[in-house]
């Protein structure tokens, strides 16, 4: 099967959507916990987190254009904090359910049926049934001009995450925390790892340890 750019854009909105966002492969499954200026809480499912940098700890994520109201990159570029949550096999239906277009003035957490959880020194929420979250303050947000889309940076202040996760090296055993994976726009799916590798040299051959 051949697909040509110009076939590509004589598809059909959603089934080109479904495509486009299958090429990645497996993503990072999050919910993105924001407050307003009110202190109204929003919860929303993004599969767009990436890693930046190790020092200073920087994250980043992208936004939709900003053509019609969005309520979580709004309140990101309002109040500069922001909460980023794991999903897990536990929550994934819920998880989901936030990308639905709920009203300004409805909290996800309540719809879906997500508790909110408030640590001192952050103004957005966790999400208490996520096993490994953490808190970042917003340093850098541009639109990419190429489509519209924003990039959001954001860097991390606070990590909450079991210890046992957690080798002495600094490696987090995600899959030990139950988080799951996205594909698309609504396929999830459980992490099954193969191994971990050395560290490759040349002239040597990767070796499996832990």
């Amino acid at each position: 099967m051949k697909v040509t750019s110009d076939d590509i854009k004589n598809l059909d909105d959603r089934y080109r959507a479904n495509l486009v966002n299958s090429l990645s492969g497996f993503k990072s499954a999050n919910l993105v916990g924001t407050v307003d200026a009110n202190g109204r809480t929003n919860l929303a499912i993004v599969s767009s987190v990436f890693h930046l940098g190790a020092n200073p700890p920087l994250l980043g994520m992208i936004s939709r254009p900003h053509t019609v109201t969005r309520d979580t990159l709004e309140n990101i570029l309002t109040t500069g904090e922001y909460t980023i949550n794991h999903v897990n096999s536990a929550i994934w239906k819920q998880a989901h359910q936030t990308s639905a277009r709920y009203p300004s003035d409805v909290s996800e957490f309540e719809e879906v049926g997500l508790t909110p959880e408030w640590q001192e020194g952050v103004l957005a929420p966790f999400v208490a049934e996520s096993r490994l979250k953490y808190s970042l303050k917003l340093v850098s947000s541009q639109t990419i001009e190429l489509n519209g889309v924003m990039l959001l940076i954001g860097e991390i202040t606070q990590l909450y995450l079991e210890r046992e996760a957690v080798s002495e090296g600094g490696y987090i055993d995600i899959e030990s925390l139950d988080t799951v994976a996205v594909s698309g726009l609504d396929s999830y799916h459980v992490i099954n790892g193969i191994g971990r590798l050395t560290y490759a040299k040349p002239n040597t051959k990767p070796e499996i340890f832990g």
